[in-house]
């Protein structure tokens, strides 16, 4: 089976996820308090951000659509609202991959558990806002 994706509501997703980046990392909300912790020069040319953002829309496009297809799965087997199926799948996901590699990762390269917390937290809020635009934008059933 191979599940029905709303793309339109994926490539929301992936651009919410560099709006919300954009703003997490700003230097009024956590930036200034993240390049310290993470030891990055904020300071750096512009042109060194170009591979690194590249990177970025690939990888939440790429975490856009299986939210999506995993969020399809999850409604198809359990019923009910697409939308709250879309919010638990993402928070599911979220909590059992990316958390608990993070935390696992950075513990083992010792960085600071504030950086880490920072992190996730980023990621939680970044899934829950995709999983909020595919959710209220369900597939298409053929």
């Amino acid at each position: 089976m191979v599940p029905e994706i709303n793309y339109w509501a994926v490539l929301l997703a992936t651009l919410s996820s560099m709006i919300v980046g954009s703003v997490w990392y700003a230097p009024p909300v956590f930036g200034t308090r993240w390049a310290r912790l993470a030891n990055v020069d904020m300071d750096r040319p512009p042109a060194t951000a170009v591979l690194p953002i590249v990177t970025t829309v690939l990888v939440s496009f790429v975490t856009s659509w299986v939210l999506a297809g995993a969020a399809a799965i999850a409604w198809h087997f359990y019923g009910g609202s697409f939308l709250w199926g879309t919010i638990v799948t993402a928070v599911l996901l979220w909590a059992g991959f990316t958390a608990a590699r993070f935390i696992t990762h950075d513990a083992f390269e010792g960085r600071p558990t504030a950086l880490t917390t920072m992190n996730i937290a980023h990621e939680l809020v970044t899934v829950v806002v995709m999983a909020l635009l595919i959710g209220v934008w369900p597939p298409a059933l053929g």
